[in-house]
């Protein structure tokens, strides 16, 4: 049996991160046919990158997880530190080295570990393109690396860095067909083997959208936020357009209900209800119960939350900035997209307006993710693609 190994800057039951939950669900499902490793750091939060889980080791779900610290938080100033990096426009591997550093999770036991070990893994799996880990260790062992880069159109992937890792792995793994085309034309990379496949979606529970209702005492439309409240999934835009839509449509009680953690402010309004974190249980129930999930985000590699609303047959409302997203929207005809708040308010007009035509989408969402989105396809897929190397 072949030993694998996934590396990514979290992992844990705890952890809110559209890359780290894909990396749980994809390990929990390999360690039937492989011997899986986790490779992560101990840090929980991402804004600090504090060391939080105090075991070096423990199991997971059936998955081994190797936890080693982070030598130092995340840096102060970061933010202003990145801004001036990008403005100059000045890019050098030895500067971005630097920028990784700061940015987190600084974890160089991790990459010793990859280095001194790697005669006893088969294939190293490494989630995500902007961390330390990815950057720093996948380097150490590009023979047998396959590359899952969750790449979206953004300022840091025309690091000059990226130019060289980008061309290192043995095997891509893409999400969408918009991350493939946008990987290959930016690295010229069409020359080595990969797959596109996203994840599988399955409700562990039934969901029921009356208690969830009761439970928080939500009456009437609700349009329905999942994930990090955060200005990087530009949160503040969404509020924006949802308090101007609700001044100029006076007569309408619709709420905007959000669920995940809280990074940046939230209006004070009787109509947005900021639920925190929650169960898995409530979260499938409060998508459940919703008009639309709404997902103002300008990067997306895929999208977890925009699936799972599909799923139980919730149209979406997405960012059309966000070629992915607009993707999920064009391909399936169960969701909508905007670039304007004006686009925005003729959608939310025209969903309350058409009844039929908002159930159609409803079908349409479900046939979707029915179709192209079902753990057995998708794991006989990644099993192909590390048997490969």
């Amino acid at each position: 049996m072949k030993r694998i190994a996934l590396v990514n800057q979290r992992y844990g039951l705890e952890v809110n991160g559209g890359s780290e939950y894909y990396t749980r669900l994809i390990a929990e499902r390999l360690t039937g046919s492989f011997e899986v490793d986790v490779i992560t750091t101990k840090a929980l939060e991402y804004t600090t990158w504090e060391n939080h889980y105090t075991e070096d080791e423990e199991v997971i779900n059936g998955v081994r997880v190797l936890r080693f610290p982070v030598a130092k938080p995340r840096a102060k100033g970061f933010k202003r530190y990145s801004a001036r990096y990008l403005r100059s426009r000045r890019f050098n591997t030895k500067a971005e080295m630097k920028w990784f550093e700061k940015q987190g999770p600084y974890a160089p036991a991790a990459i010793d570990y990859i280095r001194e070990n790697k005669d006893k893994y088969d294939v190293f799996i490494f989630v995500t393109y902007l961390y330390y880990l990815t950057a720093a260790g996948l380097p150490e062992v590009a023979d047998k690396a396959v590359f899952i880069p969750t790449a979206h159109e953004e300022p840091y992937i025309h690091f000059k860095t990226f130019k060289t890792l980008f061309k290192l792995p043995k095997a891509y793994i893409f999400l969408t067909d918009e991350e493939k085309m946008l990987v290959q034309r930016l690295f010229h990379c069409r020359d080595i083997p990969c797959r596109v496949m996203g994840t599988g979606v399955e409700m562990k529970c039934t969901p029921d959208a009356e208690t969830f209702r009761s439970k928080y005492g939500i009456e009437g439309d609700y349009l329905i936020y999942v994930g990090r409240i955060d200005e990087g999934k530009n949160c503040p835009a969404m509020f924006r357009y949802f308090l101007e839509y609700k001044k100029r449509r006076l007569d309408s009680s619709l709420k905007l209900v959000l669920m995940g953690k809280q990074v940046c402010d939230i209006p004070d309004n009787k109509d947005i209800i900021s639920l925190g974190f929650v169960s898995e249980e409530d979260k499938f129930s409060g998508i459940a119960g919703a008009k639309c999930l709404w997902l103002p985000s300008n990067f997306e590699s895929l999208s977890i939350s925009v699936l799972e609303a599909m799923t139980l047959s919730v149209p979406v409302i997405v960012n059309g900035v966000c070629e992915v997203l607009k993707g999920h929207c064009i391909k399936s005809n169960g969701g909508l997209y905007y670039t304007s708040y004006f686009e925005f308010e003729g959608i939310l007009d025209y969903i309350f307006s058409h009844d039929s035509e908002y159930e159609i989408m409803r079908v349409n969402a479900k046939a979707y993710i029915d179709k192209n989105y079902h753990w057995d396809v998708i794991i006989n897929n990644f099993k192909e693609v590390i048997n490969s190397i």
